[in-house]
């Protein structure tokens, strides 16, 4: 699972913010309580590993002195590292002006990391079952999460499958593909 979750970790973000955090929940208690609001998919309690996906909120606030503490690890003069850092305010100032706003990016930044993990996973011959039909505020609820500061982006069981699987139905490559010249 280490090497999983460390592809997660290292994934790429936007602004190198890494805006997420996993929880690994191995608690069946707590799954048990997951599963009615995970819309009774039985991956939530049949998994090895269910890993929740959270979107920082406060995290990414320049506010908080993450983003300073992100660029400040970056090498590079400092001038470039105020230029990125006023580009990053403006950006959140312009674009990321409501916790809605700014879960909608951090969401789709997750969703870097969470692509990772299942790849990851996939390569060792571990399972994975990307999950978006759950109650948020419920599932949000049962883990006692501030929504202030994490919000539920993903839910990811990983494990081995039980059954063969079934065939992948897919659009052909040249209806998802197009290549503009």
């Amino acid at each position: 699972m280490h090497f999983i979750l460390e592809a997660g970790r290292k994934s790429p973000s936007s602004f190198g913010m890494e805006p997420w955090k996993f929880l690994v929940v191995t608690n069946d208690e707590l799954r048990e309580k997951l599963r009615p609001v995970c819309w009774d998919q039985p991956q939530i309690t049949t998994c090895s590993h269910l890993v929740i996906i959270l979107a920082a909120i406060d995290a990414v606030k320049v506010e908080s002195g993450i983003p300073m503490k992100r660029f400040a690890r970056r090498e590079m003069p400092q001038e470039k590292k105020d230029y990125y850092i006023n580009l990053y305010a403006n950006h959140l100032k312009e674009t990321l002006s409501s916790d809605k706003n700014i879960y909608a990016w951090t969401s789709k930044q997750s969703y870097i990391a969470c692509s990772n993990m299942m790849t990851a996973a996939a390569f060792i011959g571990i399972d994975s079952c990307p999950i978006e039909g759950y109650e948020k505020e419920k599932v949000e609820a049962v883990l006692g999460l501030d929504t202030s500061k994490y919000q539920v982006s993903m839910v990811l069981p990983f494990g081995y499958r039980i059954n063969p699987q079934s065939s992948q139905l897919r659009i052909p490559f040249n209806e998802a593909v197009e290549f503009i010249k």
